[in-house]
């Protein structure tokens, strides 16, 4: 099976168009979208969208063993060090480093086989796949964090910061970077929103996922008169819990520290429904992208002036133990 996308139950087929413009989400239809975390989007409406199971597929994982890494131990640490640097200089607060897995695949491992494999194994709120082969667009996700849902003109983002096995192993700093973060989503949907509207219905929850605990927010907003998607996507992407504040001094850090381009990983991968103004958008984290015969995988961690080195390489290795060992499989 190709030309599908299959989120929340349900499966999209009958590819009638792909843009690269988000400006097209204002119109009618129903899409699916992925946006590179270098701000590269691919919206694909279809004309068929009703219930169904997880598409069927073949999935023949990588082995164990077969895995490499865009920044060893050694040179995350440094990594980290230097933000820490960054942030005593009063360049940054914070800032996301990452690195992104790969490993080669047979060239029968389908998209669909791997969306099955997750499914069953590592359930998630904004699970999904999109399989657009002539877009180069092959996506399998299982992220747990809302990048920005919209039901007309309410606005809401779901940032995360904070990771443990347990809410035990969860630290003072995990909490301090969860509220950086928020007050850098708020700045961001308050560029779109009617003034006044912007809110914080839930600030660090903690939450349970396969394998981990994270601390979780809702920010909502109240969506201007005349702004449309490609005005919201400029206000708010990247998504902040992966960039680190603020954003624009992150960002030129990551460039630095970062030897490989993060693709889809830390994007955007979702849905929007232009007839009826809606949409859910994931943030790109516990993310699988078949490129070109490989499988990659993106893992990352928030650097504050409180991190420690050797636990923020931990973290990286936490959030990709269970899912890398899972596409490992034979399916």
């Amino acid at each position: 099976m190709r030309d599908y996308a299959y989120f929340d139950g349900r499966l999209a087929t009958g590819l009638a168009e792909i843009s690269h413009d988000p400006a097209v989400l204002d119109g009618p239809g129903w899409w699916a979208v992925v946006g590179t975390f270098e701000g590269r989007w691919t919206c694909a409406r279809f004309t068929s969208v009703a219930a169904a199971p997880v598409p069927a597929g073949v999935w023949a994982g990588p082995s164990p063993t077969a895995w490499r890494t865009s920044l060893g131990r050694r040179a995350y640490e440094r990594g980290v060090a230097e933000i820490r640097e960054q942030i005593a200089s009063g360049w940054v607060y914070q800032a996301n480093l990452c690195r992104v897995l790969t490993a080669p695949i047979p060239a029968r491992a389908e998209a669909a086989g791997l969306a099955g494999v997750l499914a069953a194994a590592h359930p998630a709120p904004y699970a999904g796949v999109v399989d657009v082969p002539d877009a180069g667009i092959q996506v399998v996700t299982a992220s747990p964090e809302l990048f920005l849902a919209r039901d007309g003109d309410l606005l809401t983002s779901g940032p995360i910061k904070g990771t443990g096995r347990t809410e035990a192993d969860l630290q003072p700093k995990d909490t301090a970077e969860n509220v950086m973060i928020v007050d850098l989503v708020r700045n961001d949907l308050a560029r779109v929103a009617q003034p006044g509207t912007v809110d914080v219905p839930t600030l660090c929850a903690v939450r349970e996922h396969p394998g981990l605990v994270h601390l979780e927010s809702t920010v909502t907003a109240r969506l201007r008169a005349g702004e449309g998607w490609a005005s919201i996507l400029a206000a708010t992407f990247p998504p902040g819990s992966v960039t680190g504040a603020p954003k624009h001094s992150a960002l030129k850090t990551i460039t630095e520290l970062e030897r490989e381009a993060r693709g889809p990983y830390c994007g955007a991968v979702g849905w929007v429904d232009g007839d009826r103004r809606t949409a859910r958008l994931a943030v790109g984290i516990r993310t699988f992208w078949l490129e070109r015969g490989l499988l990659r995988f993106g893992t990352g961690a928030g650097i504050t002036w409180g991190s420690d080195p050797a636990r923020e390489w931990a973290e990286t290795e936490l959030k990709a133990e269970r899912l890398i060992g899972l596409a490992s499989s034979r399916g």
